[in-house]
């Protein structure tokens, strides 16, 4: 239902087929999020084209997350006033998920509806509002949004129309591209007679309608680069006129004062300018330039902090490196002092020892002598052990070289291992697209015996039906054919009646008699036609019958 109602409102075709393969192998619960976003950007995003109603599409959204988002407690706003909140907070947000929208945009929102109600804008109440809300987050959500504007903290004293006038107004401008609209008087280019007309400008039309309604249209008016607007002087008792000129036709339009003939021409001329100049609306180009503003102010205050946070590390390395210094000229000066003390010390210990000293190194340098001459044996023994061990170094430089090549073997067979597990891994993934093949083949198999099978339950079911209208049939023949006879016996004893009657009749009145030509009057009709006798005739008849009557009573 979903995917079938984005279709309609985008004006995308709808292909339930794609729908039900994307979906086929998902029987375990309800699809999620993941799950439909790819169907979602494939099927339906990537058709849309442009050409279809973003109101309505807003108002689809809208219908999707209100119930569920929407506050419950009571505002000062209407449901429709606060989808267009909604839409206008879709416009201003970030670009980024989730959507927020920053102070400057609030405060911007704010101060557009404040100008629309004609009030005041407060300023120092917006600033401690901006405070407490930097403090806890960084925006707020578009729930959030309706109800600051729901609550009326920013549009106290104002009635609910006002507010719901404002809201329309900033909706029409903001999301509608309506730059100015308002009441004017047009000629016409036939009957040259002025009527009342509602103009609406856009970023490229003026569209008049028949009131501000917008439900009668009346036409539109195709700017481009090439159009052109002049004021005019008065003529013909109107007044405040100016010329709107297309390269197909001009328009003439009468303003109510000199003050929107001013608007109303500057109005035009600005879009007709920025049509020449290629572009957007006014308010589209102004959000770009305060989203490129705060994403510079955003970079310049990151590199700031950047080169703060650098300053900051610099200035405690320094402050490590003082302290670390300090305390090294500290234990300096401590063991210099140190050092002082025990080299006074040491000076008369030598002093007392280098007698001793001379007398021992005598001794010891016997000793030496005596070592010197052990020394040099063991360094013939020394040497001898050196050339032994070059010895062993090159039998172990051909042990490394014989373990070199058979490595270089073993990496040969190991490629070619790894080249068997490929092609034997190619093979088993080919057997693996044909067993699945395989499972497909036979899927569709068990789904056509089940369409066949839901077709002959359908014809059972209809033959059973088609059995019971024949039973049914048959009961009202054999019902009819009963009537019919009844209908018949009465017939047949009707006639009985009918027959015996007129014996008695032709018998005690005489009717047997010649037929005669008839008479010019209207004849009588009787149950079995028309009458053998007259008016006149039958009246002496019921005389004559009365009279017997009366006779036998």
């Amino acid at each position: 239902v979903l995917s079938h109602n984005l279709c309609t409102v985008l004006n995308v075709p709808h292909d339930p087929v794609a729908l039900e393969e994307h979906f086929r192998d998902d029987d375990e619960g309800p699809v999620s999020n993941q799950g439909y976003m790819p169907y979602l950007n494939k099927f339906i995003l990537e058709k849309v084209q442009g050409n279809f109603d973003k109101v309505e599409f807003n108002r689809m959204c809208w219908t999707l997350c209100a119930k569920k988002n929407l506050t419950k407690s009571p505002l000062l706003i209407s449901d429709e006033d606060a989808f267009k909140v909604w839409v206008i907070f879709n416009f201003l947000s970030e670009d980024k998920y989730p959507l927020i929208i920053v102070p400057e945009e609030i405060e911007y929102l704010l101060k557009k509806l404040t100008e629309a109600m004609g009030a005041g804008w407060q300023q120092e109440q917006f600033d401690h509002y901006k405070i407490a809300l930097n403090t806890s987050r960084e925006g707020l959500s578009a729930w959030e949004l309706i109800d600051l504007i729901g609550s009326g903290q920013f549009s106290k004293g104002m009635d609910r129309q006002t507010v719901s006038m404002a809201i329309n107004e900033v909706f029409n401008e903001l999301i509608l591209d309506v730059l100015k609209q308002g009441y004017m008087l047009k000629k016409g280019h036939k009957r040259k007679n002025w009527m009342e007309r509602w103009f609406v400008l856009k970023p490229n039309i003026i569209s008049y309608y028949v009131s501000e309604d917008l439900k009668d249209k009346k036409g539109d008016i195709i700017l481009d680069g090439n159009c052109c607007v002049e004021a005019l002087p008065d003529k013909d008792g109107k007044k405040c006129l100016f010329l709107i000129k297309c390269l197909d036709k001009s328009f003439e339009i009468s303003a109510s004062d000199k003050k929107k003939k001013q608007e109303w021409i500057q109005a035009i001329q600005t879009t007709v300018n920025l049509l020449r100049a290629g572009s957007p609306p006014p308010h589209k180009e102004a959000r770009q330039k305060r989203k490129e503003l705060r994403q510079k102010l955003l970079a310049e205050h990151e590199e700031l902090e950047r080169q703060m946070k650098e300053l900051q590390t610099a200035n405690e390395n320094k402050q490590k490196e003082l302290e670390t210094v300090r305390k090294q000229l500290e234990a300096a000066a401590a063991r210099a002092a140190e050092e002082e003390k025990k080299r006074l010390q040491t000076q008369v210990e030598l002093q007392d020892r280098f007698s001793l000293e001379l007398e021992r190194e005598k001794m010891v340098r016997q000793k030496m002598e005596e070592q010197v001459a052990q020394k040099s044996s063991e360094l013939e023994q020394y040497l001898q052990r050196v050339r032994e061990l070059e010895e062993m170094y090159k039998q172990l430089q051909g042990a490394l070289e014989d373990e070199k090549q058979a490595r270089q073997d073993e990496e040969t067979v190991r490629k070619l291992q790894a080249r068997l597990l490929e092609e034997e891994s190619a093979k088993r993934a080919e057997l693996e697209k044909w067993h699945l093949q395989q499972q497909q083949t036979i899927q569709m198999t068990e789904a056509e015996k089940q369409e066949l099978e839901n077709q002959r339950m359908i014809k059972e079911q209809a033959l059973q039906v088609a059995m019971q209208q024949l039973k049914q049939l048959e009961l009202e023949r054999k019902e009819a054919l009963e009537q019919y006879e009844e209908v018949k016996k009465k017939l047949e004893t009707a006639a009985n009646n009918t027959k015996s009657w007129k014996d008695k009749v032709a018998q005690h009145e005489g009717l047997i008699r010649l037929i005669e030509p008839g008479s010019k009057n209207p004849h009588l009709i009787t149950n079995w036609g028309p009458a053998a006798f007259t008016e006149a005739e039958l009246e002496q008849r019921q005389k004559s019958w009365k009279g017997k009557k009366a006779t036998s009573e």
